[in-house]
């Protein structure tokens, strides 16, 4: 399949030094709710990757729940293939695309189990559905079909019948603390807008524009 000829050009909107704010933190809060304003799909959808003991990388699509001054927070199953290689290299980076926005968000930092505290007032927002999910599946595990998870998840929906569902001690959330964070805004020509801002201390971070 040829697909030399498949092609958009980014005509919506550049992006100057002088736009930017000095924090990333706030820019990045100016960004996200402008995708949320934008009624884009999964504005908090993000690719989280992480580098296996051999050196291979792996990428998967993950929720963010929340963000502050503090970091960038997703959950999963502690048993998962991502828990594993974070628990050996907890260097890691996420990536937002809003393609209605022509924009990219590249965040590189250290991702780090939450307390138990914080990932059960999270997990006591989720769904009833997500919370007996969350139970039933052992992530990255090969199973040998679909059938006994869904009976995995009927016997644990009577077993939890009734009363509140506690927090399976394989799941809760990581937060990942930021050492820079990268702004792109598509540009016309592919002379893409970038600007990288690099961590100098905890209030202070260098910005520089890089090429396309």
């Amino acid at each position: 399949m040829d697909l030399a000829n498949l092609r958009n050009e980014y005509t919506l909107d550049g992006l100057r030094r002088e736009q930017l704010k000095e924090d990333p933190f706030q820019q990045f809060e100016s960004w996200f709710q402008q995708a949320c304003n934008a009624n884009l799909p999964e504005p908090n959808a993000v690719n989280l990757a992480t580098v296996s003991p051999d050196g291979q990388p792996h990428q998967r699509i993950v929720l963010l729940k929340y963000f502050d001054r503090q970091g960038f927070v997703f959950f999963t199953n502690y048993g998962s293939r991502k828990a594993s290689q974070i628990a050996e290299n907890n260097q890691v980076s996420l990536l937002f695309f809003w393609v209605g926005l022509q924009r990219q968000v590249q965040i590189c930092g250290k991702a780090e189990k939450i307390s138990t505290a914080e990932s059960l007032k999270y997990f006591t927002t989720r769904p009833r559905g997500s919370q007996i999910g969350a139970w039933c599946s052992a992530q990255s595990s090969i199973i040998s079909s679909r059938k006994i998870l869904e009976l995995q998840f009927e016997q644990l929906k009577a077993k939890f019948q009734n009363q509140e569902i506690p927090l399976p001690p394989s799941w809760g959330g990581y937060r990942v603390t930021p050492d820079s964070f990268e702004f792109w805004q598509g540009r016309e020509n592919r002379l893409h807008d970038r600007f990288l801002y690099k961590k100098q201390d905890a209030m202070n971070w260098d910005i520089h524009r890089l090429a396309p």
